[in-house]
């Protein structure tokens, strides 16, 4: 038996769509942003984090410490909010506050969800020179989040971050000159992604390993395919993870290994991808890397399609199961499917 790839397309953004056959893809890979913790609700006095004491960080007796930014990243949202503008209000060029303010208004954290204000904010920070900032803003400028819809201007501020060395904005053009599909833009795509992967951003080390896998912008190169989607699985990438797998499984680019490659896929199905359970059903269902169970064959066949991927073959290997044991197999499904 040997797994098929996922078909991956680079196009806007990197599609991951399975099967064994006419599978439906999985998922997206959007450009990375900032997250805060947990999604915040509503509370009596404004946004709150579920979950989250109502107290503020206690003071550091490091004068240089961040309280903003340790705030931010801790959820106390409201303090983060008030501290960026006590800074504001010292020095008003501290553009890192700025930036701060233009997350907590783009997210909806300590404060109303705001994108006009958010852009203000980024805008004030990119012309003070900070590539995060622009970065963030010419994403908005090209999506008309926030600020009128402006492919151009939000190329421009993607290549000024890009230059200054933001990996998000590298790895977020890096996919728009894929999209043109023109040689010169693939191979300068290859060169962002690169400088993104270096910096350990998991999207652009996925990314980079499709264009080794496939041959476009670089010399095809399933070794250093491999070692990109491995890189981009130890940073907690799905996709990259699911790729490393099936190069482990197959032997391509890397030496063949079937016990490690189950642990893969079964590490990546745990965390609820379609293609990774399918694969492992697969596996349980051949004896392949695992211990022959067709138990857990079905469990995960029918994990894989919750989400909408069929597959005729599984049906039929694990089509010999007793009652008990298809009711055990549906048991581990609902476990598995999460809340």
């Amino acid at each position: 038996m040997r797994l098929c790839h996922a078909t991956l397309t680079l196009v806007g953004a990197l599609g991951l769509a399975a099967g064994p056959a006419a599978a439906k893809p999985t998922g997206t890979i959007p450009a990375p942003a900032a997250t805060a913790p947990a999604t915040p609700t509503l509370g009596p006095s404004g946004p709150t984090l579920p979950g989250a004491a109502s107290l503020p960080p206690a003071p550091s007796n490091d004068p240089n410490a961040d309280l903003a930014y340790g705030a931010y990243q801790r959820g106390f949202y409201v303090t983060a909010f008030r501290e960026a503008t006590k800074r504001l209000e010292k020095n008003k060029t501290d553009f890192p506050a700025m930036t701060l303010l233009a997350e907590l208004y783009s997210q909806g954290l300590g404060v109303r969800q705001d994108p006009a204000r958010a852009a203000e904010w980024y805008r004030l920070a990119a012309n003070l020179g900070d590539p995060r900032a622009a970065g963030t803003l010419g994403m908005m400028q090209i999506e008309g989040r926030g600020v009128p819809k402006d492919l151009g201007a939000g190329r421009a501020l993607l290549e000024k971050a890009a230059a200054r060395g933001d990996a998000t904005a590298s790895y977020n053009l890096a996919l728009i000159l894929i999209g043109s599909g023109a040689p010169a833009d693939l191979s300068r795509a290859a060169d962002l992604l690169r400088q993104a992967a270096h910096q350990e951003l998991a999207p652009a080390q996925h990314a980079l390993g499709v264009l080794y896998l496939q041959g476009r912008g670089v010399a095809k190169d399933s070794a250093r395919a491999a070692e990109w989607f491995r890189r981009a699985a130890d940073n907690g990438d799905l996709a990259g993870e699911v790729e490393f797998s099936i190069l482990l499984f197959n032997g391509e680019g890397v030496a063949k290994d079937e016990v490690r490659a189950a642990r893969y896929f079964r590490h990546a199905a745990f965390r609820g991808n379609a293609v990774a359970q399918n694969r492992v059903a697969r596996l349980y269902a051949s004896g392949r890397g695992v211990t022959k169970n067709l138990v857990e064959a079905a469990a995960w066949d029918m994990a894989a399609r919750a989400q909408g991927l069929s597959d005729a073959w599984l049906t039929q290997a694990v089509s010999g199961l007793t009652p008990e044991e298809r009711a055990r197999a549906e048991r581990l499904a609902a476990d598995r499917a999460g809340p």
